[in-house]
């Protein structure tokens, strides 16, 4: 089970990555009545955080081009594989990935996005993240699970012995902690689906509720999902079976995706961004920034019922406010423990989770009572320069 978690957990952060560099870049190419601008790619850092980085291009019927590569055509697939990734990206008129082996025989994750010229799609970018490192990561995952379960075995035996020492004390009191946190994360996830339960059992009785008002089950169960993804990503970096992965990244594209794929159909959020780029683990922050948001929503609603929702990225700091009841002057650390708080039955583990990934990455997670009402709860990183 574990291990299947990490599979996914790691193919789904190594393609919001690789698809987030092709869609980033695709945006800063442009077109001009047919003319491709490739000029902002010599100068943007993204290119150089992927495997590889190009630019296709097709005139009339004729082959696929490639347009402009760094940092060399070896690693691009043949030109059946080029042609495929062109076709795709065409067709479905969005980012699309696929896995294809590179002209030097490695295997890679293609990302391709298209580049709008007015009404039609006139270029593609693909970008390339290599599949090795993150097959041997699990693979030592794998390892780490086997040697702790001949470990549990071992303890198990002597564990009445081990117990009575003294040198057993500080070991343990590191378990309790353990242990504490992971009983209110428990707690935290029975709630979701509890909820769950009852949205699903109210559809079968004789007075079913508007739809309107029932919660959406699907939506409790991506809520679920993400919370035991982001456990799942502190546990394995706290445990060193996962290294920290920092690359130049934009955070105000990185925040604007997150919004965009975030499953509140009828959530009111306003996004304002400045451009800013920070070093950072993609998958990370885009936990962080989903709690955020999420937590805003869940626990800021307004006297008349709504939930709207402003973030406001600028200079390496995520802003995020709501118009709820905010929080009191001796809750606005306590938010950030790894315990359930809160009056209305536990803000719980996720903006712990907030604060983890910005001590990560050297940042800041705080909150305040936003100007004129409701709570202001900010994300701050140490913006990138680079050199």
């Amino acid at each position: 089970m574990a291990a299947s978690i990490d599979a996914r957990s790691t193919s789904r952060s190594r393609d919001a990555q690789v698809g987030g560099r092709a869609q980033a870049l695709s945006r800063a190419v442009w077109m001009d009545h047919g003319v491709l601008h490739l000029e902002p790619l010599s100068e943007d850092d993204l290119v150089s955080a992927s495997a590889v980085t190009a630019v296709l291009r097709r005139v009339g019927t004729g082959p696929v081009e490639v347009r402009w590569v760094r940092p060399s055509r070896d690693v691009l697939p043949p030109a059946a594989g080029l042609e495929d990734l062109w076709t795709s990206a065409v067709q479905a008129q969005e980012t699309v990935l696929a896995t294809k082996a590179g002209a030097d025989g490695r295997r890679l994750r293609w990302a391709a996005a298209p580049v709008w010229d007015t009404d039609r799609i006139g270029a593609v970018v693909v970008t390339a993240a290599e599949l090795e490192p993150d097959e041997r990561s699990h693979t030592e995952l794998l390892r780490w699970l086997t040697a702790g379960c001949v470990v549990l075995a071992l303890s198990a035996a002597g564990i009445g012995h081990l117990l009575s020492g003294r040198s057993m004390r500080q070991a343990l009191r590191a378990l309790d902690q353990q242990e504490q946190f992971l009983a209110e994360a428990a707690h935290e996830l029975r709630t979701p689906l509890a909820t769950l339960r009852l949205a699903v059992e109210n559809t079968s009785t004789s007075h079913p509720r508007a739809p309107s008002a029932q919660p959406d089950p699907v939506r409790l169960v991506d809520h679920l999902d993400r919370l035991v993804a982001g456990l799942l990503s502190r546990a394995r970096i706290e445990a060193g079976s996962r290294q920290l992965e920092l690359t130049p990244l934009r955070l105000d594209q990185l925040v604007e995706q997150v919004v965009d794929e975030l499953p509140h159909k009828n959530a009111d959020i306003t996004v304002r961004t400045e451009a800013t780029i920070v070093l950072g683990d993609p998958d990370l922050l885009a936990q962080a920034v989903r709690n955020l948001v999420e937590n805003a929503l869940r626990h800021g609603t307004a006297d008349d019922g709504s939930s709207p929702v402003q973030v406001h990225v600028t200079a390496g700091r995520v802003a995020v406010r709501d118009c709820g009841p905010g929080i009191a002057p001796s809750e606005r650390e306590k938010i950030f423990d790894n315990r359930v708080t809160g009056r209305r039955g536990g803000i719980g583990v996720g903006l712990a989770i907030v604060r983890w990934v910005a001590e990560l990455h050297n940042g800041t997670a705080n909150a305040a009572e936003a100007p004129g009402g409701g709570a202001l709860v900010e994300l701050v990183l140490p913006e990138f320069s680079p050199s």
